[in-house]
């Protein structure tokens, strides 16, 4: 494939963590590594601090209720100026759009553009209050959108049930690379150590659901010590552990991605107690990568990603019996520990950017085949029935 200008737009703010700000910045990556030139819209909290180089700031978002969490998004007629500005700027040939059914960056940028446009479709949900706000808005601009990719089969349900449209499924992709060469860390790396890493203080991340299982583990692992990683407030949690077993708690805040493969790799077990509006599991590709026995819920992304048990143990979701029972059981079996070990290994070179990214560059090639606009009416349609829902 000749050389492309790429712009790739970011809905949420770039300097908040999440799993689709990570995919695209290692999809941007890999792409210049191929002799892409790309550029990314995105909102950006601190713009005073470091970016890279081919971030654009959209300016300062605001947070907005959305799938379970907190979003950070910039939306409304300024944005949009500044969505119009950049892609003039840019001059590429092709538009990357993520998360274009909510109101972002990316709906705009999808109403703006002018030319083949492909878009990732990241979530397993519709929040109702989203599809009432701008529900009638979004058909037609799905239906102008060239190319359409789902990270997961959940997502690609998702997005045809409620948009009555097709997409091809790419899951998201990890840099298996970044975990070779990566020893423990000494402080880390002490038996029975379970890891999580994820915004805590969101509710569906579970956090909770492990710290209820811990009395139950810790009264037969006299060892057992627990390694929280991410932002949130570590006192908010203090009230959840008994005042005798919270020396085996630590709150490592954020951590570096160094780090993050420093932390897989000490860890006896990674948990992801989830509680539900997950698509995919970028973090669970990433432990698997990293050789790391995972212990996760059993929503049906992750039951999917872990083959049905095969690469990863399940447990009953919001149970903390059935999960402290599932730990235990592991805790005691470092042959069935490596084993699912091994075959998450396995599975995880399935998402590495050299495969990932080679399939959306197919997607590219068949979207620069189709041409699509939208016309000033049909934006002016869009904001007149935006302000009759305020």
């Amino acid at each position: 494939m000749r050389s492309l200008k790429i712009g790739i737009v970011c809905p949420y703010g770039w300097d908040t963590p999440g799993g689709v700000q990570i995919h695209i910045k290692e999809l941007t990556q890999w792409l210049i590594a191929k002799g892409h030139e790309v550029s990314v819209l995105a909102p950006v909290t601190d713009e005073g601090g470091h970016i890279e180089p081919w971030v654009v700031s959209a300016g300062r978002p605001i947070s907005i209720p959305y799938n379970g969490a907190i979003a950070k998004v910039i939306f409304g007629p300024l944005a949009s100026s500044r969505v119009k500005q950049w892609i003039a700027n840019g001059d590429f040939d092709l538009l990357h759009l993520h998360e274009p059914a909510i109101p972002s960056l990316s709906l705009l940028a999808g109403w703006a553009g002018d030319g083949p446009m492909v878009a990732t479709f990241h979530a397993a949900a519709n929040p109702q209050k989203v599809a009432n706000a701008i529900g009638a808005m979004l058909d037609p601009l799905i239906e102008r959108i060239t190319a359409k990719i789902a990270v997961s089969e959940i997502a690609r349900e998702t997005l045809k049930d409620r948009f009555n449209t097709e997409a091809v499924v790419i899951p998201n992709g990890i840099d298996t690379s970044k975990f070779e060469g990566i020893g423990v860390r000494s402080e880390w790396a002490l038996p029975n150590t379970l890891g999580f890493i994820g915004r805590f203080d969101e509710p569906r991340k579970g956090l909770a659901v492990l710290l209820a299982a811990i009395p139950q583990i810790a009264h037969k692992v006299s060892n057992l010590r627990i390694l929280v990683a991410g932002p949130g407030n570590a006192s908010d949690f203090e009230k959840l552990i008994p005042s005798e077993l919270r020396d085996r708690i630590t709150f490592l805040g954020r951590i570096s991605e160094i780090e993050k493969a420093q932390f897989f790799k000490s860890i006896s077990l990674y948990i992801a107690p989830n509680t539900g509006s997950e698509s995919f599991g970028i973090i669970l590709a990433e432990a698997m990568a990293a050789k790391t026995p995972i212990v996760a819920s059993n929503l049906p992304a992750f039951v999917k990603l872990l083959d049905e048990g095969e690469s990863g143990a399940i447990f009953a979701s919001e149970d903390s019996d059935d999960l402290a029972d599932t730990i235990l059981n592991l805790l005691e079996n470092q042959k069935k520990r490596e084993k699912i070990a091994v075959a998450g290994y396995e599975k995880a070179k399935s998402f590495d950017w050299n495969s990932v990214g080679d399939q959306i560059l197919s997607v590219y090639e068949m979207a620069l085949a189709g041409n699509t606009k939208v016309s000033l009416a049909s934006e002016n349609r869009f904001w007149n029935r935006l302000r009759s829902n305020d």
